[in-house]
């Protein structure tokens, strides 16, 4: 198929960032509908992206109050729904029902919302392969990193043993700061805050919460367990003083907040590490790195940006493309 026709739901900084890179690419992708929390908008020949982002940014809304994202997913013409509506790690919704609805008519999803992958997973992989429709979720994890890929395809033929590494940048930034500038724990976070790192309530992040989430899609997904985010063993870093990361420091250390997947032991957790200030995993700032430790390639490392609007997007691109020239956008 030349073109590819995609709908939007979600229409904050990731989807905007997608819708962005869209119209200043050459893809072959044709944005056909877009709704955000309060309004929508459908032109099955192929929206003016640049006319829906002026409108979003002057009044708030990008089209529409009557057209919601179900008259979307049931009217409008697309190949692929992309689904990137805010995570609720606890339900899910509304993002899992939106999937399931498009799964039931054949029409393959893109998602970043890490909610229905962790919650069900294998749900909605037999409702894709039950309509014979593809259900992609790279940017759920690790933002630009294509871990799910490299894990999939990649490292095709190897046992997988162990993966572990950083998942969370605000986590990672904060820890950075305390380490390099001897920052208080309360100090990084505000000025996390102020960067747009960490969210007005970074609870998810501090706690550990995100990087478990994240543990259990890779879990559910490439190592094939059923776990939930019950079955993590999660410390956050709430509670890291100064002088602990001191302590670490006088020794050449630092720490880092490490999740963790024993493939062997089917065990997952998420806790703050002491490690060699030189360690792979050791990185800066806002990067996540991951680490998979296999029987024939041994230990192989991905590194980069976790999270961020043209890094989530560009995990959806490559997902997008993926339909695109292996489904033939089709049904």
């Amino acid at each position: 198929m030349d073109r590819l026709k995609i709908a939007i739901l979600g229409f904050g900084s990731v989807g905007k960032g997608l819708a962005k890179i869209i119209a200043d690419k050459n893809l072959g992708i044709i944005i056909t509908a877009i709704a955000d929390s309060k309004s929508g908008i459908i032109d099955n020949k192929g929206l003016n992206v640049a006319k829906v982002l002026r409108a979003k940014k002057k009044t708030g809304l990008c089209g529409d109050t009557s057209v919601t994202p179900q008259k979307i997913i049931e009217t409008a013409e697309y190949d692929v729904l992309v689904e990137v509506t805010p995570t609720n790690a606890t339900t899910g919704q509304p993002a899992l029902d939106y999937i399931k609805s498009a799964l039931s008519r054949g029409k393959n999803v893109v998602t970043s919302n890490k909610g229905p992958i962790a919650l069900e997973y294998k749900v909605l992989q037999k409702m894709a392969d039950d309509n014979d429709c593809l259900l992609k979720y790279e940017a759920t994890v690790c933002g630009a990193i294509p871990i799910i890929h490299a894990l999939q395809h990649g490292l095709a033929g190897n046992k997988i043993k162990k993966i572990y590494g950083v998942f969370n940048g605000t986590c990672n930034y904060i820890l950075t700061r305390m380490s390099d500038e001897k920052l208080t724990y309360k100090q990084a976070l505000l000025e996390a805050r102020e960067l747009g790192y960490a969210e007005s309530d970074p609870t998810y992040d501090i706690k550990g919460i995100d990087a478990a989430i994240k543990l259990v899609i890779l879990a559910n997904t490439v190592l094939g367990f059923d776990k939930t985010l019950d079955d993590v063993e999660i410390t956050g870093i709430d509670n890291m003083s100064s002088d602990a990361i001191g302590l670490a420091l006088e020794d050449g250390k630092t720490i880092r907040l490490i999740g963790e997947i024993d493939a062997e032991r089917e065990t997952l957790s998420v806790a703050p590490r002491i490690l060699p200030k030189n360690h792979i995993l050791v990185v800066k700032d806002t990067l996540n790195a991951v680490t998979a430790r296999t029987d024939l390639a041994g230990d192989v490392t991905l590194i980069g940006k976790g999270a961020g609007s043209f890094e989530t997007a560009s995990a959806i691109i490559s997902d997008l493309l993926y339909i695109k020239e292996n489904h033939g956008g089709r049904n």
